[in-house]
């Protein structure tokens, strides 16, 4: 097994407005190994020129700190009108930035909740766009040495991704791959260990993310959580990671908030139609555990707008506990 090394999601630290430099001097001087860029915000990005680039470049090699991009995106709709993207030239931006910055990986979110709202299109016909337009870009991909890592978000399940690499005729380790949220696979309503099993050999950046799950009168509640104090075991993910025939950088990302699951509502439920009694059964137990968590005070939900107030005392905490932890 090899090492991993540990370190950052910029979107932790998203309310501190760092720049990229100013993220990787943060992670050096807490302990963090590197940093994976989730995305930039609006006056960051006006100033993103080759000069500015490099700069990031140098110093993450001179301070042997990992690099992996973001930007990317893999559904090819305005996630509002549902009017057809045109996303070719947004992930050539995100290649060519990554190209200059010496990284391989584009983190790729698209940031759907379509399961959640009722206009959304079906997820067969999401999954046969994104097909055909991400086997259109596989040459520009790898022209560009880059893996779009498609996040495990609140779009698609493992099953759903395994389809879609299926459709797209791609094999693991050439230009598509999977950053690896493990918390947002809850949410998905999968059992962590058992998603990351299901998708490992895709697996090429990864997102470690601890969180617990509860029942109440509207359905099931998820929420990220401090890491070591969730009911995501982080310890068997990361032994599976590390049999991985390449690198996996081990990207913290913690925030506040919660999310709802309306799983007494039919019409919801259907949309998971991988999901069996088995896994299922093995949800309920997680239930249980961080269940009897909240009650004894150990954990409980962080609101959003709190997250500014203890992100960097909190991430800080991560990066020692996941250090731990494996």
């Amino acid at each position: 097994m090899k090492t991993l090394r540990v370190g950052i999601d910029s979107y932790s630290l998203y309310p501190l407005q760092l720049s990229p430099l100013a993220a990787l001097k943060w992670a050096r001087e807490n302990g963090a190994e590197g940093v994976l860029f989730s995305g930039l915000s609006p006056e960051e990005r006006k100033r993103v020129d080759e000069d500015y680039l490099k700069e990031i470049s140098s110093y993450a090699a001179s301070n042997n700190l990992y690099l992996e991009w973001g930007g990317g995106q893999h559904i090819p709709f305005d996630m509002k009108t549902w009017e057809k993207k045109d996303i070719f030239g947004i992930n050539r931006r995100a290649a060519e930035e990554a190209v200059t910055l010496g990284a391989r990986i584009i983190r790729s979110c698209s940031g759907g909740l379509m399961r959640w709202e009722s206009e959304s299109p079906m997820t067969e016909t999401l999954i046969q766009e994104m097909a055909v337009i991400l086997k259109s870009q596989r040459q520009m991909l790898k022209d560009h040495n880059a893996v779009l890592a498609i996040e495990t978000h609140f779009e698609f399940t493992t099953h759903e991704l395994l389809k879609l690499f299926e459709q797209c005729e791609a094999e693991p380790g050439d230009y598509l791959g999977i950053c690896l949220d493990t918390m947002n696979l809850l949410t998905m309503l999968e059992e962590p260990v058992r998603a990351t099993e299901r998708i490992l050999p895709w697996v090429v950046s990864a997102h470690i993310k601890d969180g617990s799950i509860i029942l109440n009168s509207e359905g099931l509640v998820t929420f990220p959580v401090e890491i070591g104090k969730g009911i995501v075991n982080l310890r068997k993910i990361a032994e599976r990671l590390s049999l991985l025939p390449w690198e996996i950088n081990l990207s913290v990302e913690d925030h506040g908030g919660s999310f709802k699951l309306p799983i007494y509502d039919p019409l919801f439920l259907s949309k998971f139609p991988d999901l069996t009694l088995q896994e299922f059964m093995s949800l309920v137990q997680l239930v249980e555990k961080s269940t009897e968590d909240v009650k004894a005070g150990k954990i409980s939900i962080l609101e959003r707008e709190k997250w500014p107030e203890v992100c960097e005392a909190r991430l800080k905490e991560d990066i020692r506990e996941l250090k731990e932890l494996i």
